[in-house]
């Protein structure tokens, strides 16, 4: 019997693009149609248009409309867009490939989750849990390499999109505009993480930092504290949002975690950032260099010769794609759920609360 090609609408594709083309890459996908509702903005129309155009498929202004003609939704929208999309599908029946975040607002999040149960659909929250240097460091722990699991540390640094750096507005000029500033950034259409409403580093790229840590220590985090800042660039100051936050982690089960996360704007890193992970264990330790990629152990009593470093390649893309397609096939979660990604909102929102109010603040249930 042959294996069901699963239909693929689009909902928008304002923010980033790789992920539709990720959906369209594997061969069990099918991109249907872009859809998206009549009143959004002229830019946001013309970058559907274009990707509608790109990939030969119409573009609809009726999100409503194109629901019954498709097996799963692709939602790439404005960030704040994300969880009023994907409900949407989610009440229709439809399954759901979710760029991140999923949402900025607990509440929505929460909504997300109780509509994906009540209706027993799927839903993917865009990460990279299949980076294979991950997949690597899970497996090491899983075979004991390090012993038990004690600590955790994660550096995530990117280094694109950086924008103009603090300091250079000129008195009397106008503080940059959130939205302008990225469209003018992306004016092509592609990877872009558009929005409106001005999100700082830990809202927009928290979750994958801390889908890694939770995938390593699977266990949830039970209070945090942080600190944020615009140390580094003039549309985050101006705008009032972090490009640089500090966060302490206490998880469940006693292992402990930090995080230091932001934007450095060295648009001439060779890689896209600093992106780094330390294990600490009862036995050993264990680096993992996400962006070169390679990870090593380092075993108490090991000799020096025996230290080893291997490079893995990246298919991250392809193998959510995978994943998301044998959750489909055989009725399971896939690798980042709403709910998982929604308890990870609930860190992210603790984390905010703890900058501003300087206290330790225990994530929402």
């Amino acid at each position: 019997m042959p294996e069901r090609i699963y239909r693929a609408l689009v909902l928008s594709v304002v923010k980033h693009d790789y992920l539709p083309r990720a959906v369209a890459s594997h061969p069990r996908f099918h991109l249907v149609a872009v859809a998206d509702d009549p009143d959004r903005p002229d830019w946001t129309h013309e970058r559907n248009q274009l990707f509608a155009d790109q990939h030969d498929i119409p573009y609809l202004r009726d999100v409503e409309g194109a629901l019954p003609d498709c097996d799963v939704v692709v939602v790439s929208p404005e960030a704040e867009r994300h969880c009023d999309l994907a409900l949407r599908a989610a009440r229709a029946g439809r399954h759901i490939v979710v760029d991140k975040p999923l949402s900025p607002c607990l509440a929505e999040c929460d909504a997300l989750v109780a509509a994906v149960a009540e209706h027993q659909v799927k839903c993917l929250v865009w990460n990279r849990n299949f980076l294979p240097a991950l997949v690597e460091a899970q497996a090491a722990l899983e075979r004991g390499a390090i012993g038990q699991l004690e600590a955790i540390h994660c550096d995530f640094y990117f280094s694109k999109d950086a924008g103009p750096p603090k300091g250079t507005r000129k008195p009397g000029d106008p503080p940059i505009n959130w939205l302008d500033r990225q469209l003018e950034a992306h004016a092509d259409g592609s990877d872009g993480g558009v929005g409106i409403r001005p999100l700082g580093e830990l809202q927009i790229e928290g979750i994958y930092p801390l889908a890694y840590i939770s995938m390593l220590v699977n266990s949830p985090v039970e209070r945090v504290f942080a600190r944020t800042s615009s140390h580094f660039h003039q549309a985050n100051a101006d705008n009032e949002v972090d490009d640089l936050a500090t966060v302490s982690l206490e998880m469940a089960n006693g292992c402990v975690g930090t995080l230091s996360i932001g934007r450095i704007g060295a648009a001439a890193h060779p890689d896209i950032g600093e992106i780094k992970l330390h294990l600490l264990g009862s036995e050993g330790s264990l680096v993992i260099s996400e962006a070169r990629p390679e990870v090593a152990v380092y075993a108490r009593n090991q000799p020096v010769t025996e230290f080893k470093r291997r490079r893995i390649a990246d298919d991250n893309n392809y193998l959510l794609m995978q994943d998301f397609v044998e959750a489909l096939d055989h009725d399971r979660d896939p690798v980042l759920n709403a709910s998982d990604a929604r308890d990870i909102a609930a860190t992210v929102q603790a984390a905010l609360e703890s900058a501003q109010s300087g206290k330790v603040v225990e994530t929402a249930r």
